[in-house]
This record gives C-alpha cells, structure tokens and sequence, in this order.
C-alpha cells in the first residue's frame, strides 16, 4: 500500500500518541494500559519504512523525553533512578532490533494472507527476543540496582521471569496495528475499486 507524505505523518503521529499515553503512565492508566513502546517501534519499522533517518530518531526522542518527565515529575533525579544507568542507552539497539524487524516484514511480507501472517509471528519473535536480550542483559550485567555477584545462571532466571510478559504485552499491541492495517487495506481497495466503475 503505497503511503502520502500525509499518512505517513498521520501514521507517525498516532504511534507517537500511543507510545506517548501508555509509556507515561498516568495513575488512572498505570495498570490498565501495557507501555506500547515495543509495539510502536515495530509497527513504526512496518509502516514506515525507509523513513528510519527521521522517525525512529523522533520516537526515540519521545521515549526519553516521557522518562524524564515521568521521573522528573515525581521529585527524583533522573541521572539517579532506578531505570537510569549505562544500560539506558542500550535501548538504542533494542528499539532499533524491533523497527528492523517490522522494516523486513514490510520488505517481504506480500498481502495479508496465511504466508505474511507466518511471517509476521516469525519477525516478530526475533525481534522482541532480540529487544528482550539487550535491554534486560544490559540492564542485569550493567546497573548497579542488580546485586553482586551475577551469573549467567540468574541472568538466565531473570530472562524467563520476565519474557512472556513481554512478549506478551508487544504481541497485543502489535496484533491491535495487524487488524488496523488490514482494515485501512481493505478500505482502500473497496476505494479504488469505487473510482474505476465512476469511470
């Protein structure tokens, strides 16, 4: 489906709104929304893909920016917080692991039948795995909030505490985006079809 310069932005700003909204967490929402942040930078790799030099850099931006504030509101340090340590920066690699996954799901995914579905799953495994690793290893082998001494063997435990939540959490988000994009598909080719019999 090809995409305007308007869509993409349209498309741009409603990932960033929900990133925005659910990474803040706002009491009312704190346990009722899933942080959709992994699931935005995957479907930002699939819906905007080869706009990487100025959309990942901005959601990117946004991400750090909603932290500061969120720790900053609440009277804290943000250099000094819990979630704040060498490993933060990690995220660089871990986001861009799912943008890269959605970007190759939109190179070779073709149409939205069982083929792309299989794809699609496949993708999106190795890419919220590959997310999961580096920030969850950067965060256990880098911040000072992790007791010594590590091990491999707890790092492992700690994988598997955490790793279905996870993936669970992107899986949604990422389905509620699979639905949407089949559904504005659709829509378009019922509009396409409709401009041909006016003429």
């Amino acid at each position: 489906m090809t995409k305007t310069t308007t869509a993409r932005f349209g498309i741009f700003l409603g990932l960033a709104l929900a990133m925005g909204i659910t990474r803040f967490h706002p009491s009312l929402l704190h346990h009722a929304l899933w942080d959709a942040s992994w699931g935005v930078f995957f479907l930002a790799g699939f819906w905007l893909r080869g706009q990487g030099r100025w959309a990942f850099p901005l959601l990117l931006a946004e991400a750090v920016l909603v932290d500061y504030l969120v720790i900053s509101g609440q009277g804290l340090d943000f250099w000094t917080h819990y979630c704040v340590s060498p490993a933060y920066w990690f995220l660089l690699p871990a986001y861009g692991a799912l943008w890269l996954g959605g970007s190759w799901l939109a190179k070779h995914g073709r149409g939205n039948g069982l083929a792309t579905l299989g794809l699609a799953v496949a993708a999106l495994l190795v890419a919220e795995g590959a997310c999961y690793v580096i920030s969850n290893g950067s965060f256990y082998w880098m911040s000072d909030m992790v007791p010594a001494p590590r091990s491999f063997g707890a790092w492992f435990a700690n994988l598997g505490d955490w790793y279905l939540p996870f993936l669970a959490g992107t899986a949604t988000y990422v389905a509620l985006g699979a639905v949407l994009h089949v559904l504005a598909t659709q829509l378009a080719r019922m509009a396409q079809r409709s401009d041909r019999t006016q003429y």
